[in-house]
């Protein structure tokens, strides 16, 4: 159960005053509230942060009053001249006044008795807004707040300014944050005494308190310590969690798989090339833990091209050497074949019996599979989704890889995972190189294994910019290149084209481009069915279509290496990742390869940026690196489709050496309190608390 002295931070929005059933409803829009909750509470308040301040501080004499700038001024009440009746345009005006000049109060489309109320004849008000001349005479139009002088400490002199929504006032907002603000309790300090003094750290409720009524317009800007004291909490709190995760997943007892490397042999002798170092590196790594006796769960990261999936295979086969079974679950069912397609000659090779099962296997066929592999005839299946489903029962899983981790969450992974007599030992790879930070954030709860080289005899692959302008002159030079036995990917962003969009619609590049290149010209697109796309790419890695205009659903999973030239048309319009990825479709045979990045003119600077970056390097981990700067930590990982947590006070770009001291601190801390029993490990259980970490207070709970 959540402490008690948390409660008044998880209370629900509406206990504050003013902030009734309509207001709820739009704080649910303005606020930024976390997958599950949907009523905003305190705790949404706080962390939903100011950009900025609106200075009342100025204030002058109304004859030293500076046109133009905001100001606040002590003035006394003189006289009312509401507009003549039926005018609604002409201004309702109040002239005050100081000792040393006139002021005039300017309100349009005005209530009469609210504007009486306000500003009562005769007696003082402190106004704050902006001052303007209007003639001879200064004035301000509608107040941004008219406070009687015994209620001068409601005036925010430094007024925080937050992101709001239709309906949804400043002002109003101010008040419910503010009333959120005294509910913070009074919390025993979390972090180590001497980081905050070396830091100039305050302490978490001065932290709160400082951007939501600040001091000083400094508290609210990027990088200000009330920030950075809050940013790193949440770096702690989610570093504290993957590492509570991670040690839970070690502690549970897991299966020793050992092979004697026979069967692995036999593959190694089939292979076209030899193992790179890296991807010797990596099956060590691999096979020592898949040798422990905790369960095993590791990322493998490579660039495209690396050898992940022989990698995979070896190590699916040290299951089989051990008398047990190993499967290989990919996102989409072309990537699912593709792997079969490419493990097949090299099962075949050593001996071993491999299945495939997507959506697409359905009635006798299907069951024969299952039937197979619930007696231990299949040694590896490979498969989509499918291998979750209940009835999908193996003889003996020891082993499971799960490729392009990032388009899978937790509890897939733990299906899957569970599938396994004593859980199976789990690999997980990615094609999608990840930034360090990233990795720290998102993936902390793996032991990672990199492959940094491609295999031996992969070309370079040039890449260079050209304008939409130059398209007729690129489509010369590839008709040129098909002449000498070339294939071709061409890329368009959208499937058919629309008014609201100037894309090039893969239709329609299909239709021009068989006019121009005549036959041999295939098109594919994710509108098509299952079996449509297969004999496509069937036909294409045949070489009977010479060239594919396709949408994205080529970014993964196809090997074609005839293929030498990729086109990517509206390039401007991707992201580097993205780009990258399909770049790697090219570069894989004998042939000189080609990217051509076809940019609409003109560039914005960040696209400037991608395609610059494009031409320079074929590295995916600097690409990686770059997108992270370029687009930040939630697009890169594609965090909206997969939910991947996305912080509330750090940004994950923004923080890289904050998330190094927190990686480091949490570590120290689980290595001295695994169970977070000391003083500050009580303190730390707050933090969780606070920041919602819910996997790893549930794994707390069960302890």
């Amino acid at each position: 159960m959540r402490p008690n002295e948390l409660s008044p931070l998880f209370a629900s929005a509406d206990v504050l005053k003013g902030v009734g059933p309509h207001i709820v409803t739009l704080l649910k829009k303005a606020l930024h509230l976390p997958p599950g909750v949907t009523q905003p509470r305190i705790i949404d308040l706080l962390w939903h942060l100011p950009t900025g301040v609106i200075d009342r501080r100025a204030e002058p004499t109304v004859a030293a009053a500076i046109p133009g700038t905001i100001a606040t001024l002590k003035v006394r009440i003189l006289k009312h001249r509401p507009p003549p009746r039926g005018n609604t345009k002409a201004p309702y005006k109040v002239a005050t006044e100081d000792e040393t000049g006139r002021l005039d109060l300017v309100f349009f489309r005005a209530e009469r008795s609210f504007v009486e109320r306000q500003l009562p004849v005769g007696e003082e008000r402190y106004v704050s807004g902006r001052i303007e001349r209007y003639g001879e005479t200064l004035q301000m139009a509608h107040p941004d707040y008219i406070v009687a002088p015994e209620a001068r400490g409601d005036l925010p002199l430094l007024e925080p300014v937050y992101p709001l929504t239709g309906g949804l006032s400043g002002k109003v907002l101010l008040k419910a944050e503010r009333q959120a603000l005294e509910r913070v309790p009074a919390l025993a300090e979390w972090q180590e005494p001497a980081w905050l003094k070396q830091r100039g750290w305050p302490s978490f409720d001065e932290a709160l308190r400082r951007l939501h009524h600040p001091d000083d317009a400094a508290d609210v800007s990027a990088g200000s310590t009330p920030l950075q004291r809050l940013a790193y909490d949440e770096l702690l709190a989610n570093q504290l969690a993957l590492g509570i995760v991670r040690e839970s997943f070690k502690a549970q007892r897991g299966r020793p798989v050992k092979g004697d490397g026979r069967l692995r042999e036999r593959i190694v002798a089939a292979l076209p090339f030899k193992l790179t170092n890296s991807q010797r590196t990596a099956l060590a790594e691999i096979e020592t833990d898949m040798g422990a006796p905790r369960r095993m769960l590791r990322l493998l990261q490579g660039d495209v091209g690396s050898g992940k999936t022989v990698v995979a295979l070896l190590a699916m086969t040290t299951a089989v050497e051990a008398g047990a079974q190993a499967a290989l679950m990919a996102p989409t069912e072309v990537l699912a074949r593709q792997h079969a397609e490419t493990v097949a000659p090299l099962a075949n090779a050593a001996g071993l019996t491999m299945g495939l099962l997507t959506g697409r296997e359905k009635g006798r066929a299907r069951d024969e599979i299952l039937a197979r592999l619930a007696s231990g005839e299949i040694d590896i299946l490979i498969g989509t989704h499918a291998l979750f489903q209940e009835d999908v029962v193996f003889r003996d899983l020891a082993f499971a890889v799960i490729d392009e981790q990032h388009r899978f969450g937790v509890h897939q992974r733990l299906a899957l995972q569970s599938k396994g007599n004593g859980g199976a030992n789990m690999l997980v790879m990615t094609a999608t190189p990840i930034p360090r930070t990233l990795l720290m954030t998102h993936y902390g709860d793996l032991e990672v294994s990199r492959l940094t080289e491609k295999p031996a005899g992969r070309k370079p692959i040039i890449t260079r910019q050209i304008s939409t302008n130059l398209i007729e002159k690129l489509i010369a030079r590839v008709k040129a290149q098909l002449a000498e036995g070339a294939q071709v990917y061409w890329v368009c962003p959208l499937i058919e084209s629309s008014d609201v969009s100037d894309l090039a619609a893969a239709e329609e590049r299909h239709a021009h481009l068989t006019q121009v290149l005549g036959g041999g010209v295939g098109l594919l697109h994710g509108g098509m069915n299952a079996t449509a796309k297969d004999a496509t790419m069937a036909a294409f890695a045949d070489g009977n279509l010479k060239v594919l205009v396709a949408t994205t659903v080529i970014e993964v999973g196809v090997n074609v290496p005839n293929a030498n030239i990729m086109v990517i048309e509206h390039a401007e319009r991707f992201g580097l990742a993205q780009l990258h990825q399909l770049r790697g479709r090219v570069g894989r045979g004998s042939r000189e390869s080609y990217c051509m990045l076809l940019y609409q003119e003109p560039l914005t600077r960040t696209a400037q940026e991608r395609l610059a970056m494009m031409e320079s390097t074929e590295d995916g981990f600097l690409i990686a690196e770059k997108d992270l700067k370029l687009r930040g930590g939630g697009e890169v990982l594609g965090a909206r489709q997969s939910g991947e947590a996305e912080f509330r006070v750090a940004g994950a770009a923004g923080y890289a050496e904050l998330l190094q001291a927190a990686h480091d601190d949490a570590r120290m801390i689980l290595a001295s309190d695994p169970h977070l029993t000391t003083t500050r490990g009580e303190a730390l259980r707050r933090l969780l608390y606070i920041f919602e970490c819910d996997e790893a207070i549930r794994l707390f709970r069960a302890a």
